[in-house]
C-alpha cells in the first residue's frame, strides 16, 4: 500500500507525463499502480468498491444448503454432486466441494451441541463399556475422578460376564461409586421406553446388592462417555494387540497381563488430570460405599448334580472329574464365565474348577484320582497247569510268553508242554538263559529253544554297543626334511 507521499507524487507524475506508463517510468511502479491510484484521487480519495465476481455454483447455493440441512451436515458433495448438474452447475467438482464444505461449516456453526467439559466429583461416577478386536472382548472401566483404569478380557458380552467384572471391579477399587454410567449395551438393557432406558431384572438386584444407581448414555451419543472409550482404544494398541501377535490367546494369562498392565498405567502420572490415578484413587476410597459383606451370585442359579462312578459330573453333554473320594455324593455345579465350578453344597467349598470343554469331551484332573493315568498293562495271568509251570521259571519266561503271543505264534500255547519238558531235562539255569537268547533273537518255537539248548554255552552273545574305544597311539622319533636332502660326491679327476 502506498503512503500519501508516494500517491502524491504519482498524481504530479501524472500530470506532468499525462500518461499511466510515462508517470510509472518516473515513479518507478507499474502502470496499474498509477491508474489505482489516480482513479482514487478522481474519486474523492475514496477508495472503489470491489467488483463482484459471480461463482459458477451460485445456481446450486440454495439446492446444496437445502440437502445440506435436510442430512444433518452428513451428505457428500460426491452424492449432490449428480443433482448440482442436473440443477444446472457446469463448474467442477473441487469448485462444488468447496461449496459443499462450506455449507456444511455453516450448518454445524449453527447448530452445534454446545458440549462442556465435564466436572467429575470423587466418588461419584464410574464409566464402563466393552470393546472387541480378533474375536477378544476387553471390559474397560474408569472412576471418573481419579482417572483409575480397570481393564479385563472375556470371551463374551453377557449379562453374567458383565456383572461379574463389574464386581471384580469394585473389589478392586475397595467401594462402589453411587453411579454407574453405562451405554445401552444389550446385555443390562431390558428396552427402552421413551427414550428411557430399562435395565434387566438382574441388574436392577446387582445394583441393589452393592448400592450403586444404573445410569445408561444418550443413544448415539459416545461423547458422553469419551473417558473411557479413550480407555478402551488405549488398552486395544497398546495391551490387546500385543497380546494377539501369540497364536492362541489364553484368557487367564491375558487377564494376568491385563492386572498388570492396569498396575502400570495406574502409576503412570495422568496427562489430563497432573496426577497419579493410584494415589487419586487413595483419597476417592474415602468416599466411595462400602462394600457388601456378603458376595451376590451372578449367573444361573448352581445345578444339582451326583458324582458317577467314574468320579465325574456330567454337565452341557460333558463330563468334568471330582476327587473320587466323593462318588455317590451330590454336588453343586456352577457354570458361567468359561469355568465350570464345582462346589459342596454343605461348605461352599469349591472342590473342583474346570475349563468349559465341548459337548461329548471330559476335562480330568490327574491330582483328582491320584496321580498321571498309568499306561495300559495287561499282565500274565496263567491258568492251565503247563501255564503255571512255566510262568513259575521267573520273569524270563513272561517276556518270552508275551513275546511269543506278540509274534503270532499260535502254537504257543501245545508246545509249553515241551517247554517244561525241557526246562526239567537241562536245569532251570541253562534253560532260562536259552529262552533269554531266545527272546533276544525273536526265536519262538520249541524247536528253537531245544537247538539253542543243544548249541551249548560257546554260541556268542549279543550286546548293545559299548563306548568308543579310545586308546594312545605309539609315538616316534621323527627326522627332519634336511636328512633327507642327497649328497653329491666330487667326480674323480683323470691325471
Amino acid at each position: 500500500m502506498k503512503s500519501a507521499r508516494d500517491r502524491m507524487t504519482i498524481i504530479a507524475a501524472y500530470q506532468d507525463a499525462g500518461s499511466y506508463r510515462g508517470a510509472a517510468a518516473i515513479c518507478g511502479t507499474t502502470p496499474k499502480t498509477v491508474k489505482r491510484v489516480i482513479q482514487r484521487a478522481q474519486a474523492g480519495g475514496v477508495r472503489p468498491p470491489p467488483k463482484l465476481r459471480v461463482r459458477n455454483f451460485e445456481v446450486v447455493v440454495d439446492l446444496v444448503a437445502a440437502r445440506v440441512k435436510k442430512s444433518s451436515g452428513r451428505i457428500t458433495a460426491k452424492r449432490l454432486l449428480p443433482a448440482a448438474r442436473t440443477a444446472g452447475y457446469e463448474g467442477s467438482a473441487r469448485n462444488f466441494r468447496r461449496l459443499v464444505a462450506q455449507a456444511k461449516k455453516d450448518w454445524r456453526a449453527e447448530h452445534h451441541r454446545g458440549r462442556r467439559p465435564a466436572i467429575w466429583s470423587p466418588g461419584e461416577h464410574l464409566v464402563i463399556d466393552w470393546g472387541s478386536q480378533g474375536g477378544v472382548h476387553v471390559f474397560c472401566a474408569v472412576l471418573a475422578w481419579s482417572r483409575w483404569r480397570f481393564v479385563r478380557f472375556a470371551t463374551d458380552e453377557q449379562s453374567t460376564t458383565t456383572l461379574a467384572m463389574l464386581g471384580e471391579c469394585f473389589a478392586e477399587m475397595g467401594g462402589v461409586p453411587q453411579v454407574v454410567l453405562a451405554d445401552r449395551m444389550g446385555c443390562l438393557k431390558g428396552g427402552v421406553v421413551a427414550n428411557r432406558v430399562v435395565p434387566t431384572g438382574e441388574y436392577v438386584r446387582f445394583a441393589m446388592h452393592y448400592g450403586f444407581r444404573p445410569d445408561f448414555c444418550e443413544a448415539a451419543d459416545p461423547e458422553s462417555k469419551g473417558i473411557v472409550e479413550n480407555l478402551v482404544g488405549y488398552a486395544k494398541s497398546d495391551l490387546l494387540t500385543p497380546l494377539l501377535l501369540d497364536d492362541e490367546l489364553d484368557p487367564d494369562k491375558s487377564n494376568e497381563a491385563a492386572k498388570g498392565w492396569c498396575g502400570e498405567v495406574n502409576a503412570a502420572m495422568h496427562s489430563e488430570i497432573v496426577a497419579v490415578p493410584a494415589q487419586r484413587l487413595a483419597q476417592e476410597r474415602l468416599l466411595l460405599a462400602p462394600l457388601p459383606s456378603l458376595q451376590l451370585r451372578i449367573g444361573p442359579a448352581p445345578v444339582l448334580r451326583k458324582v458317577d462312578k467314574l468320579s465325574c459330573v456330567r454337565i452341557g453333554s460333558a463330563r468334568y472329574s471330582v476327587p473320587m473320594a466323593r462318588i455317590g455324593t451330590s454336588v453343586q455345579v456352577v457354570a458361567g464365565t468359561g469355568r465350570v465350578l464345582i462346589v459342596d453344597p454343605r461348605t461352599g467349598e469349591v472342590v473342583a474348577d474346570h475349563a468349559v470343554v465341548a459337548p461329548g469331551e471330559a476335562s480330568v484332573a490327574d491330582e483328582h484320582y491320584g496321580g498321571a493315568r498309568p499306561k495300559p498293562r495287561r499282565a500274565i495271568r496263567p491258568r492251565t497247569v503247563a501255564e503255571k509251570a512255566f510262568c513259575g521259571l521267573g520273569p524270563s519266561a513272561e517276556a518270552f510268553l508275551a513275546g511269543a503271543a506278540a509274534s503270532g505264534h499260535t502254537r504257543l500255547g501245545p508246545e509249553l508242554a515241551e517247554l517244561n519238558t525241557l526246562a526239567a531235562a537241562h536245569g532251570h539255569v541253562v534253560f532260562l538263559a536259552a529262552l533269554e537268547r531266545a527272546t533276544a533273537f525273536k526265536r519262538w518255537r520249541s524247536a528253537d529253544v531245544r537247538s539253542i539248548l543243544a548249541a551249548g554255552t560257546g554260541t556268542p552273545k549279543p550286546r548293545l554297543a559299548g563306548a568308543a574305544l579310545v586308546i594312545d597311539l605309539p609315538t616316534t622319533a621323527g627326522r627332519s626334511l634336511a636328512e633327507y636332502t642327497p649328497t653329491t660326491t666330487p667326480a674323480a679327476v683323470s691325471s
